[in-house]
């Protein structure tokens, strides 16, 4: 029986014999376009081709160079727009703005009469310090918040500098009794470094350069702490004063326990009290806050019972127990435990006896 595709007669004998495996071969249009190898023209064949076919570009050679084009486009947007960013963006690195050189005022409270001696316990007993907590657990961070252009943890890191600074300069026992000042050095505007070297080394009261103005420090030829109980008070503050700048105001009062260095020297040869009222500006950059380092505006102390003398150097001078200031004092009366404290118009004032120990 005849096939569906053969003639009525049968099947056409194949002359060649051997083409029949081929007849399932369809070279239909895909195939064509798909043919890696396409014949050249007549007109192509007589030029300098020495072959008679070339290979097309395959569709995966094309999907590829456009992939490597938007590629590209797409690097060179995100490059421009990264220029773009960088240029509109208003939040710039911070700056390293140059620190101002430090203002000291030292104000000397001498007595009036004799200073009290007595045991450390009881003189602190008698005295307005009485309340005060002991050490750092005097100096107590505010209740804080954040400022227009800083957040709430940059305020705290401003505000812990500042107490980390007060207590490396006021109640470390090495730095009081002159062994080292590195504690508070470290803590300090490299801009500053320079002006705090010279106020170590050659202490000088001309507003610039009294190392009472930078830390609290005591001859250890001549003074000892009698207790190692320091008794503090006092408030932190902040304000934010540029868009990029926090200022800290620091107002303590601290009282230390002192005795003769040499046992049984001095008049009495018992402890005594001697009273420092600090009142220190701090600023603080971001860089500042970022490397935990501080910038010291102004300074201002009182301290007490002490001489005045015409020769002052910014140093502290404690008069011990039962002694007395041989030059007269000025003639302000100050309270260095008050919490109202009139402006320093002189370098030298009255200790308040409300002041001193009272039994």
């Amino acid at each position: 029986m005849a096939g569906r595709g053969d003639p009525p007669e049968g099947p056409v004998p194949d002359p060649g014999g051997g083409e029949d495996e081929y007849r399932s071969v369809v070279f239909d249009e895909s195939f064509v376009r798909a043919a890696r190898l396409q014949e050249f023209s007549a007109k192509e064949r007589m030029g300098e081709h020495s072959q008679a076919v070339r290979s097309r570009p395959t569709r995966e050679a094309r999907s590829g160079s456009r992939q490597a084009v938007l590629l590209v486009l797409l690097i060179l947007l995100a490059f421009g727009t990264a220029i773009y960013l960088g240029v509109r963006n208003p939040y710039q690195p911070p700056v390293d703005q140059r620190a101002e050189p430090l203002r000291t005022t030292v104000v000397s409270l001498a007595p009036r009469g004799a200073v009290p001696g007595g045991e450390p316990a009881q003189l602190f007993e008698h005295s307005p310090a009485a309340e005060y907590r002991t050490g750092a657990a005097g100096i107590n961070l505010p209740v804080t918040g954040r400022t227009t252009h800083f957040s709430e943890s940059q305020v705290v890191t401003a505000l812990s500098i500042a107490k980390d600074y007060l207590v490396a300069s006021s109640l470390e026992p090495d730095v009081l009794t002159g062994v080292t000042v590195r504690p508070a050095r470290l803590l300090l505007d490299p801009d500053q470094l320079a002006q705090f070297d010279q106020s170590v080394e050659d202490s000088l009261d001309d507003g610039r350069h009294a190392v009472a103005g930078w830390l609290v420090r005591f001859d250890p030829a001549e003074v000892a702490l009698a207790a190692p109980g320091i008794r503090v008070q006092g408030t932190l503050r902040f304000a934010e004063t540029a868009t990029d700048m926090l200022e800290v105001t620091a107002d303590h009062t601290f009282t230390y326990a002192l005795r003769p260095a040499a046992p049984g020297a001095g008049p009495v040869g018992e402890a005594s009290l001697f009273t420092v009222h600090r009142e220190t500006h701090f600023r603080f950059d971001r860089e500042d806050l970022r490397m935990h380092r501080a910038e010291l505006l102004a300074s201002t102390v009182q301290a007490g019972p002490q001489a005045c003398g015409p020769d002052t150097d910014g140093t502290l001078r404690p008069l011990l127990a039962g002694e007395r200031a041989t030059d007269p004092a000025g003639s302000a009366v100050t309270d260095p435990y008050a919490t109202s404290r009139p402006a320093v118009s002189s370098l030298c004032g009255t200790l308040a006896p409300s002041a001193q120990p009272s039994f």
